[in-house]
């Protein structure tokens, strides 16, 4: 089989109920363009039925699965599935993410000119359905402020789980990165930024469960 052009990475946790349909609109969505593609799903220890759900839909070349040995966190999930990928363009994406996919075609136009295009659900064009309750919202904006001034980062929506990469800057970038929970894509950024990297920002179409 040729090597992919695209790598789609999706960290799932106890996504019984998701995950299936996940991987079906994703496939469905690069097999329609008629593009080259993977996915990796890589499950950080699920304690439902989330991989027997997967397991229909494996076939060890376009849809792969990876398991963690234990609950490694998410963003070890990411940087194991980024790592093992081989597609020269990468996403990694949330188990909800299928609604996003319809702003692959801008963001992959702006990956023309740049190494990392971060979804964003602040930013301008940023197209929302159903949005996470109020305190989650007042809580995770105000510490995503916090990072963003320590970082002296300009991204909007640093924690948006839809992310656009080049292959060798993601790479480059993953196999630096040290935190294995959820904050690991301020460190992605700014890693990508240190490294000198060009990183843009672009609102997508998302909602929230």
């Amino acid at each position: 089989m040729p090597e992919p052009k695209f790598s789609i990475v999706v960290p799932v946790f106890n996504e019984q109920f998701a995950v299936a349909g996940t991987i079906v609109d994703i496939r469905d969505y690069f097999e329609q363009r008629g593009e080259i593609f993977e996915i990796l799903l890589v499950d950080n220890a699920s304690t439902d039925a989330t991989r027997a759900h997967a397991e229909p839909l494996l076939d060890g070349a376009k849809v792969r699965l990876l398991v963690n040995d234990a609950n490694r966190g998410k963003g070890y999930s990411v940087r194991r599935g980024m790592l093992e990928a081989r597609g020269e363009i990468r996403l990694h994406c949330d188990a909800d993410c299928a609604p996003s996919l319809a702003s692959l075609p801008k963001m992959l136009q702006l990956l023309e000119s740049n190494d990392l295009v971060v979804g964003s659900r602040l930013a301008p064009g940023a197209q929302l359905g159903q949005r996470q309750t109020l305190p989650r919202r007042f809580v995770g904006r105000g510490f995503q402020q916090v990072c963003r001034a320590i970082l002296s980062e300009p991204t909007r929506d640093l924690f948006c789980g839809f992310k656009l990469w080049r292959g060798e800057p993601a790479v480059d970038v993953f196999e630096r990165l040290s935190l294995d929970g959820w904050t690991y894509d301020a460190e992605a950024i700014s890693m990508a930024r240190a490294l000198g990297y060009r990183v843009t920002e672009a609102g997508i179409v998302c909602t929230d469960r």
